[in-house]
């Protein structure tokens, strides 16, 4: 029987500045990315967070960015690697702390945004986010791009890696995402986000927009809490996932279950 993830970035509010709706999401996932403070964020939002999952059954799992809270983390930056390796370092364990005055294992790291996208297709920038994971903490699981450079940058690290697809957002021939900046980058359609999803889970494969199958396993499948459709496709993307029976259940599992 498939097993697969499901998760989703979360704790994007920042100060009296409300984004998502984080505990509705909770409800549907089994995974929650925190975002650490760079690209949106607080210390506070981030201690609200991680209890709110531990509250739900959710494991958690770092979500760190570029230092861009105006851009939300999604414009490009000329980051060099060792400050791409710093940055992640610090904003991992900030989280860090944050499971553990929780009691809260922390599962995983997931970059964010521009930061993700870049170092899918920069080998050096992809090292310095696994060499980040290695350092923060003991066991933790690189989660990043399916059939991307991360994969190759966690072997070498030395860490585990597991390969995310996204319900909610379409993909060039290439297996990189669709820039948000051009038409049908972003999926809000509940029906045709569980079809994608139920086809990249049970059959491993993917249409992508200029009608390329992409082959790709993907140990989780992300879909965006700032999406303003997020709670109705999670409710739709977990149903038909469980009508198919594939068990849906937290990253760790998935991996090592």
């Amino acid at each position: 029987m498939p097993r697969i993830d499901l998760n989703s970035d979360l704790g994007e509010s920042f100060g009296p500045w409300r984004m998502g709706m984080d505990r509705e999401v909770l409800a549907c996932v089994t995974s929650a990315n925190v975002a650490c403070g760079f690209h949106a964020g607080d210390p506070s939002c981030m201690v609200r967070t991680v209890k709110a999952a531990r509250e739900a059954g959710v494991a958690v799992g770092a979500h760190p960015g570029y230092p861009d809270l105006v851009g939300f983390g999604r414009r490009n930056l000329a980051c060099t690697p060792d400050e791409v390796y710093a940055d992640c370092l610090v904003q991992i364990g900030g989280l860090a702390a944050a499971c553990r005055a929780a009691g809260v294992p922390l599962q995983h790291v997931k970059p964010h945004g521009a930061m993700y996208n870049q170092a899918a297709k920069d080998a050096f920038l992809a090292e310095a986010v696994a060499w980040a994971v290695r350092d923060a903490a003991e066991g933790l699981i690189l989660l990043g791009l399916a059939n991307s450079l991360f994969e190759e940058a966690a072997r070498k690290a030395g860490i585990p890696f597991a390969a995310e697809a996204f319900a909610d957002r379409s993909y060039q021939a290439d297996g990189s995402l669709t820039p948000r900046n051009r038409p049908g980058a972003v999926i809000s359609d509940p029906d045709e986000a569980a079809a994608r999803v139920l086809r990249m889970a049970t059959e491993g494969t993917l249409e992508t927009v200029d009608g390329t199958i992409l082959h790709l396993r993907p140990h989780s499948i992300c879909l965006h809490g700032d999406n303003p459709e997020a709670v109705a496709l999670a409710a739709k993307i977990r149903k038909a996932l469980e009508d198919a029976h594939v068990t849906v259940t937290p990253l760790k599992e998935v991996l090592f279950s």
